[in-house]
């Protein structure tokens, strides 16, 4: 097991979830709300046990694949990515479930998850992969897969400034 490929098969799952979405805008409104409710804990809990357990690693590198210029750039941008996606999935539910304005915030979610997502495959997951041990990614994605399994129901979201989530780890 490695953290790497837990967080690509959760990925994976996430784009699964929306392709599904998109092919539901004619189903019954309680339909689509039951696969969206699932998707947006899916993404609220994989974001948590990214901040707790991915991202303060990443910052230990002090080497960094992508355009960032430091593990500490990738991982505040990584951050702020994470308040954009709770701030797109809170604006979900100002909306009625089916309405077209639903459907708008829900493909707003999408984007902004799935540049997320393109981002950290190229540069977090790349860094992993080149820097951490299969050792410690195998530790990291046996605590990360608890994680997700003990918040199965959901989480309390909470934004975090990128600033203090990389000062306070450093």
């Amino acid at each position: 097991m490695d953290i790497t490929e837990i967080i690509l098969n959760d990925h994976h799952e996430q784009r699964r979830m929306f392709a599904l979405l998109d092919e539901m805008h004619a189903a019954e409104p309680g339909q689509a709300t039951a696969v969206w409710e699932r998707l947006r804990i899916l993404l609220e809990v994989h974001a948590k046990a990214e901040e707790l357990l991915f991202y303060p690693v990443l910052l230990t590198l002090g080497k960094n694949a992508g355009a960032n210029g430091s593990p500490g750039e990738e991982t505040k941008d990584a951050i702020h990515d994470h308040n954009e996606i709770r701030d797109a999935i809170h604006d979900v539910a100002a909306h009625d479930a089916g309405s077209d304005s639903w459907w708008s915030a829900i493909a707003n979610v999408n984007k902004v998850n799935g540049d997320h997502m393109a981002e950290e495959e190229r540069e977090g997951l790349t860094d992993f992969r080149r820097h951490v041990s299969l050792d410690e990614r195998h530790t990291i994605a046996v605590a990360f897969c608890a994680f997700e399994a003990a918040h199965a129901a959901g989480i309390e979201p909470h934004d975090i400034d990128p600033e203090d989530y990389v000062k306070d780890r450093q």
